[in-house]
């Protein structure tokens, strides 16, 4: 069996997303998710360009030597556009594999480790009061874990919660918004949101909260500390992971566990937080983090310092970089939960896929390779449209990390 052909397939049912397809001269085909939020068009082009024609001809079993080819063979390595692209080769040639076996694509990552992959959802509100409401709806639902972001005074919006009612999608058309921020405000708020959460709730639910880089270590070890009666599952992104020594002044003073790595893109943006026990799970996603062949490298890295996975899973992964979770969820020992952000029925009608939700737990099915087709038609009716994430400055007007 041979590459025979591929393309990128840019689509936007509500929002964009890049789709590599990979073709084999035995009609076999697979699917790699290459979007990257708010830089889909350099993805396509390093694919277009440089990636695609060094693929045709080879055998597309050879995940690992394509993978290492892909990675040392172009000397400048890393990066969220290259990363990504490789990951949309790599994700693709694991569900050609499978297909080709027929078999899913966790039985080539040594089979099931459990029967479900729980998954967490996202809670919202403008108040506490709302959030609540919100809560119950997603309890009602089924989910077992609930991250829970809501709006304060002292600051128009913040990260999680949508300017009006509906979904929550941070990418806005056009160019990027500009939001206003003050940390003092949410720091005072956040413990309070949690202390009516658990009254209204009580101890079963798992509880997670997004403080999205926004603090420095300090400001997040205290929110760590106030939060430790509530037992949280996680706080996550505390704080920017750049200076990853930071983790080590948050884990000094608290108890309350901490997940980061979404925007990471290798090992070694987590050598140091793992090798370190600085955090306790990992949220590298496989379409940024280089694909399942990187991954399970991470993975099995983080396992030996009791470091779990938690990966991302936003509206801007598509179903197929879902359904490679999934799959890579299903097998690994270390698994410890995976964000669910359910896509738009427009985007579901573009990716059909084979996962399901029930009980507050995901199931890959168990369809030969990944389980997630692309309707091409269909997606053509959907063209690629100029979107952004916003843009966060202080309240004097500084830049600040959004």
């Amino acid at each position: 069996m041979k590459i025979r052909n591929a393309f990128v397939n840019i689509t936007s049912p509500g929002r964009n997303f890049v789709t590599l397809k990979i073709e084999t001269d035995e009609g076999i085909y697979g699917l790699g998710d290459g979007t990257l939020n708010g830089r889909e068009l350099a993805v396509a082009s390093y694919l277009s360009d440089h990636l695609i024609p060094c693929l045709i001809g080879r055998d597309p079993f050879q995940t690992e030597d394509i993978w290492q080819y892909l990675y040392r063979g172009a000397y400048w390595r890393r990066g969220p556009v290259t990363m990504a692209s490789i990951a949309a080769v790599d994700v693709a040639l694991w569900d050609i594999k499978g297909k080709a076996l027929n078999t899913p694509v966790y039985n080539l990552l040594g089979g099931r480790s459990r029967q479900g992959v729980m998954v967490y959802a996202h809670a919202n509100g403008k108040d506490i009061t709302h959030a609540i409401e919100d809560v119950e709806r997603h309890r009602q639902l089924g989910y077992r874990a609930i991250r829970v972001q809501s709006g304060f005074s002292g600051n128009k919006s913040t990260y999680g919660v949508p300017k009006a009612t509906g979904r929550y999608e941070p990418a806005e058309r056009g160019l990027p918004s500009e939001y206003d921020w003050a940390t003092e405000p949410y720091l005072r708020h956040v413990p309070k949101l949690f202390e009516r959460v658990r009254d209204h709730f009580g101890e079963d639910l798992h509880l997670l909260h997004d403080c999205h880089h926004r603090l420095t270590p300090i400001e997040a070890a205290g929110l760590g500390k106030e939060l430790e009666p509530y037992h949280l599952f996680w706080i996550e992104d505390p704080v920017p992971a750049e200076f990853e020594e930071g983790y080590r002044i948050i884990r000094e003073h608290t108890t309350t566990p901490i997940a980061t790595g979404e925007v990471f893109n290798s090992i070694w943006d987590a050598h140091d937080l793992i090798r370190n026990q600085w955090i306790d799970y990992i949220r590298m996603t496989i379409v940024h983090g280089g694909g399942i062949t990187h991954l399970k490298k991470v993975a099995d890295f983080a396992a030996l310092y009791h470091v779990r996975t938690g990966f991302h899973g936003a509206t801007d992964l598509s179903p197929v970089t879902m359904a490679a979770a999934l799959h890579f969820n299903t097998a690994i020992n270390n698994f410890g939960i995976q964000e669910h952000m359910p896509h738009s029925e427009e985007t579901d009608a573009v990716f059909s896929h084979n996962y399901t939700f029930k009980d507050g737990y995901m199931f890959p099915g168990d369809a030969p390779g990944l389980g997630v087709d692309l309707d091409e038609n269909l997606a053509a009716q959907y063209p690629y449209q100029r979107a952004y994430l916003p843009i966060n400055r202080k309240l004097d007007g500084t830049l600040a990390d959004w």
